[in-house]
């Protein structure tokens, strides 16, 4: 692994099929980053990003992508961050700290669809309350 890493960005439509080493390629109509992991390998890694997964960073000049990569199901197993366009190596993880994270982003991922289901279902409810009392106080208007 390289210490001092540079990487260039490209904002494209589609990912390419043939990706270039030290390239992140951003997709936003696909909310999706995409490289060649930077430890050399060679294995393609994809950043979705969403409100449990990635978040992206433009600043005009170079991205940031938040929270580190961590390719556990690579052979190398490499884990990093991307901030400014530059690679910054994080520490290596136990078998039993990445089992520890994987859970923990299920459960964040658990918590915010969860709730996004039940905001649609109080919504609804609330809704449905509303057109009842409204049926109710016409009824009682007209009758008065």
């Amino acid at each position: 692994m390289t210490n001092n890493i540079n990487l260039t960005h490209e904002f494209v439509e589609y990912i390419p099929n043939d990706m270039k080493d030290g390239t992140i390629y951003v997709s936003m109509v696909f909310a999706t980053a995409a490289h060649k992991c930077c430890c050399g390998c060679g294995h393609e890694v994809i950043t979705p990003f969403s409100p449990t997964d990635w978040k992206l960073i433009y600043d005009g000049q170079s991205i940031t992508l938040n929270p580190s990569i961590g390719n556990w199901s690579f052979a190398c197993q490499s884990h990093y961050l991307i901030i400014q366009n530059r690679v910054r190596w994080a520490q290596q993880m136990s078998l039993e700290e990445i089992n520890a994270g994987r859970v923990n982003d299920s459960l964040r991922k658990d918590r915010y669809f969860n709730k996004a289901q039940s905001k649609i279902i109080c919504n609804t409810e609330t809704a449905v309350n509303n057109q009842t009392k409204g049926i109710w106080k016409r009824l009682k208007s007209w009758l008065l």
